[in-house]
C-alpha cells in the first residue's frame, strides 16, 4: 500500500500502537539491563568482565543478520515478520530460563538481538503501510517511547528481581510477557494480504536499496550520527568520575536523568516532526547536537555546564533519531522493511565503531587538550560535532521525500 493510499488513524490502529509500545518495552528491557547491571551478571555467571564483553560483542555481530531475516516482512507480510521476530525473542528468553548457564546466556543474547532487529522494522513497515506520511511521525515516535521507558520503568523492576533472586530471575518474567505479547499479536493483528505466488527473493529487495542514492544517503546519515553519539555515550561516565568525582549513586541518578531526556526527545518528536516536517526536525536535532557538543568541548569545566551539555546532547540525539524513523520509512516503499532493518543494523554498526574510537579519542583529549584548559572529553565532543555536521549534509539528499 502506498503512503498516499494509507488509511487514517483509527481506534483499532491506536490500540495496536499501544500493544507495540508494551511489547517493545519488554524487548528493550532485556536489551538494556545487561549494561546497567553488568557487575551482577559477571558475578552470577562466574565469568570475568572481559568474557562477558566478548559475549556482548558477539551479540552486536549477530545484528548483521537482521536485514537479511527482516526481508520476510517484504516477501511474506508485515504480521509474519513481527511474529517471526517476536518468536525468536521468546525462544531466546526461554533458553536462559531453562538453562541459566553462561553458554546458554550467550545464545540468548545473540538470538534476542536478531529477533529485535526483525521485529522492529517489520512493525515500522506495518505502520508505514497504514499511516499517511503526514501523520507517521506521531505514530512511530509513540512506539519509540518504549526505549526511554525501559530505562525509567523496566530496568528498576529488573534490578529488584536481580537484587532479591539473582541475575537469572528477570528471564522467566520476560519470557511470560513475551508469550502474552506473541499470543495477542497473533490474534489481534489483521492477516497479511495475499502475497504473489513467487515473492521476490531477498536479494531483489537489497538490489533496490543499493540502486537508490537516497536510500544510501539516508543509511549513511544514520550510521554517522549514531557513531557521533557513541563517542560521548561510551566515555561520559569515566569523564564525570575523572573530572568531578562522581560516585556510583550519582551515576545512577544521571542514568535516570538521561532516560528522562530521552523521553523528552521522543515526546518532542511525536509532537513536532509532522508539524515541522521530518527533514526539518532531524536537522534541528542534529544542529542542537552540534551546539551541545560545542558546549562540552569548550564550556564544561564546571559541573552545571557539563551536565547541561550532556543532557541536551542526549535529548538532541533522541529527537533526531526518532524523527528520522518516519523519514526513512518513506525513502523506499517498495522495500520498506528491508531498508528499515538495514538502517537499524547500521545504527548498531555506528555504535560499534564509536566504541572502538571513543577510548582513543578520550585518552588523547585527556593528555593533550585538558592541559590547554579544555575538558578531558573535548576530543570526543569535537568528533561528535563533526559527525553531526556530516550527517546534516547527507540529510539534504532526502529532500525529495517530502516534496
Amino acid at each position: 500500500m502506498k503512503a498516499s493510499e494509507a488509511q487514517p488513524i483509527d481506534r483499532p490502529l491506536l490500540l495496536q500502537v499501544g500493544m507495540f509500545i508494551l511489547t517493545r518495552l519488554v524487548i528493550n528491557t532485556a536489551h538494556r539491563m545487561v549494561y546497567s547491571y553488568l557487575p551482577f551478571f559477571t558475578a552470577g555467571l562466574g565469568v570475568p568482565l572481559e568474557k562477558l564483553a566478548t559475549a556482548l560483542s558477539a551479540r552486536s555481530a549477530m545484528g548483521a543478520l537482521g536485514p537479511f531475516l527482516a526481508t520476510v516482512a517484504d516477501t511474506r507480510g508485515r504480521k509474519a515478520g513481527m511474529l517471526f521476530g517476536l518468536s525468536l525473542f521468546t525462544v531466546a528468553m526461554a533458553i536462559t530460563t531453562l538453562w541459566p548457564t553462561f553458554p546458554a546466556f550467550v545464545v540468548t543474547l545473540s538470538l534476542a538481538v536478531v529477533g529485535y532487529l526483525v521485529f522492529i522494522p517489520s512493525m515500522q513497515a506495518y505502520l508505514g503501510d497504514r499511516v499517511a506520511y503526514r501523520q507517521r511521525g506521531l505514530v512511530l515516535s509513540l512506539t519509540e517511547l518504549s526505549w526511554s521507558l525501559s530505562l525509567i520503568l523496566g530496568l528498576p523492576v529488573a534490578g529488584i528481581l536481580i537484587a532479591r533472586w539473582g541475575w537469572q530471575r528477570p528471564y522467566p518474567v520476560l519470557l511470560g510477557l513475551a508469550v502474552i505479547a506473541l499470543l495477542l499479536m497473533a490474534r489481534l493483528l489483521p492477516a497479511d494480504p495475499p502475497r504473489p505466488e513467487r515473492p521476490p527473493a531477498w536479494w531483489h529487495n537489497f538490489s533496490l536499496l543499493l540502486a537508490s542514492p537516497m536510500a544510501l544517503c539516508g543509511l549513511g546519515m544514520g550510521i554517522t550520527f549514531s557513531l557521533g553519539n557513541e563517542l560521548i555515550n561510551l566515555v561520559f561516565s569515566v569523564w564525570l568520575v575523572d573530572s568531578f568525582g562522581f560516585t556510583l549513586q550519582m551515576m545512577a541518578q544521571i542514568s535516570v536523568a538521561i532516560g528522562v531526556m530521552e523521553l523528552v526527545g521522543e515526546t518532542l518528536a511525536a509532537l513536532l516532526s509532522d508539524r515541522l516536517g521530518k527533514i526539518r526536525s532531524v536537522a534541528g536535532g542534529l544542529l542542537l547536537g552540534v551546539l551541545a557538543a560545542l558546549g562540552l568541548a569548550f564550556f564544561a569545566r564546571s559541573l552545571l555546564p557539563a551536565l547541561a551539555g550532556l543532557l541536551v546532547f542526549y535529548l538532541a540525539f533522541e529527537f533526531a533519531l526518532v524523527s528520522s524513523m518516519p523519514l526513512m520509512s518513506e525513502v523506499l516503499p517498495a522495500s520498506r522493511a528491508t531498508l528499515l532493518a538495514t538502517n537499524i543494523a547500521l545504527l548498531s554498526l555506528g555504535r560499534a565503531l564509536g566504541d572502538l574510537v571513543a577510548p582513543t579519542l578520550y585518552a588523547w583529549g585527556k593528555t593533550s587538550l585538558a592541559p590547554l584548559g579544555l575538558t578531558p572529553v573535548s576530543a570526543n565532543a569535537l568528533g561528535a560535532l563533526a559527525l553531526n555536521l556530516l550527517a546534516l549534509l547527507l540529510l539534504f539528499a532526502l529532500r525529495p521525500v517530502e516534496r
